[in-house]
């Protein structure tokens, strides 16, 4: 039966990508450093170059936070206060 495969976290896999882009070390010198392949680290390194705009863009794509994460409290609010409003002109 053949070994399984190894899983690496996201925080490992940004550090060994971003030393990857520094440059100071060779793909073969990170490679058995860290113990990963070369190919898997060229990998790592262009799906950060490549993931890297998201970073700086503005607006919901920015934060990841889907349209009706952010407006779902908004609409929750809004009903509490036109009931709130409602019942205060019944008062009066």
């Amino acid at each position: 039966m053949a070994p399984k495969r190894k899983t690496h976290s996201e925080e490992f896999k940004a550090r060994v990508a971003v030393e990857a882009i520094k440059g100071v070390r060779t793909l073969s010198e990170l490679s058995a450093v860290h113990g990963v392949h070369p190919t898997v680290i060229a990998h790592w390194k262009r799906q950060l170059l490549d993931g890297a705009p998201e970073v700086f863009r503005r607006g919901l794509a920015g934060t990841g936070r889907s349209e009706e994460v952010v407006t779902a409290p908004l609409y929750q609010e809004i009903g509490r206060l036109k009931m709130e409003l409602e019942w205060l002109r019944k008062k009066l």
